[in-house]
């Protein structure tokens, strides 16, 4: 009986195993989960730059905006499958990786690499016939970015954090090409400044937490001292005050109004980097939008600043 009970297991347990293949709303619903919804909310820059000249309300400007929106997240979602797909063995292996649809066998590799690479070609096409020739230009340049840091750059020390930054820089300039709004060099040492403070802030959280602990975290991570992730994280958060406060003085002059929204806008800004330094400084600053979204205070000040710019903006 024992020995009947042993055969019956192992001759059912490989077909209980098996992954089922994915079909219909499955398959389309790991694709979707592949393609990192939560990441979304990141593309949102694309508002910076027309934001930052006053141009949002232009005509034509939030279909255009919205196309870009949704073309970036296209290009996003391409690197996410063609990464997955490429790591899948790996991700298997991870303890919470394994849950990911292509590493559960939701999504098939071939039809992970098929989807992502038709993205990837559809994009920039789509933003040269829609858009403009620049735009399909910075997509395709930030799908090669990505692709060369998914392969090799990403054990490449500092040279990491900068393709990091450089993506959330690509995000917050693209509104600006796709209007044709000139930037300003303060914008872009502002943007590309503050996203590599919370880009090191991140690396910096991870390493304390994960310190003493081996195969839990990014290989690269160990070659960083804490210290050191610090200093770039504290580095980064002055030049990108020193860069705001440049540019609120831009112009040379306050604009008419009841008060001087603009410069008071600088307030707002130094507090909601204070603020966000608590948590850099505690080893929890994580996902960027999670840290803005968890905590009320900074969300508060992200709203004030918003509107005291929103004010200079309208002149009022």
């Amino acid at each position: 009986m024992a020995e009947t009970a042993q055969l019956e297991r192992r001759t059912h347990s490989p077909r209980q195993e098996r992954p089922e293949r994915p079909v219909g709303g499955n398959l389309l619903r790991g694709i979707l989960r592949t393609a990192r919804p939560k990441q979304w909310v990141k593309n949102v820059l694309v508002v910076a730059a027309p934001v930052a000249a006053g141009q949002l309300l232009a005509p034509h400007a939030l279909g255009r905006l919205a196309l870009v929106f949704v073309l970036f997240t296209a290009c996003a979602a391409a690197v996410y499958l063609v990464n997955d797909a490429r790591d899948v063995e790996a991700d298997r292996a991870h303890p919470t990786k394994c849950r990911r649809p292509v590493a559960a066998g939701d999504v098939p590799v071939p039809v992970a690499y098929a989807v992502g690479s038709v993205l990837a070609v559809v994009a920039p096409l789509a933003a040269a016939w829609l858009i403009s020739p620049a735009v399909a230009a910075l997509l395709a340049a930030y799908l090669g970015m990505q692709w060369a840091y998914s392969v090799s750059l990403k054990h490449v020390l500092v040279v990491d954090l900068v393709i990091v930054t450089t993506g959330f820089l690509m995000r917050a300039m693209i509104g600006g090409i796709a209007l044709g709004i000139p930037l300003s060099r303060w914008f872009l040492i502002t943007t590309g400044f503050g996203a590599l403070f919370m880009v090191a802030a991140k690396r910096y959280s991870e390493a304390l937490q994960m310190a003493g602990k081996t195969g839990a975290t990014r290989a690269l991570l160990t070659s960083y001292t804490a210290s050191y992730l610090r200093f770039v994280w504290q580095l980064a958060a002055s030049v990108a005050v020193l860069g705001y406060c440049m540019w609120t003085l831009e112009d040379g002059a306050v604009h008419a109004g009841v008060l001087p929204w603009r410069h008071l806008s600088m307030v707002a800004f130094i507090l909601a980097v204070l603020r966000y330094a608590v948590f850099a400084d505690r080893g929890t600053a994580g996902e960027p939008e999670d840290v803005v979204l968890r905590d009320r205070a900074l969300a508060l000040i992200g709203v004030v600043w918003l509107a005291l710019y929103g004010l200079a903006v309208a002149h009022w």
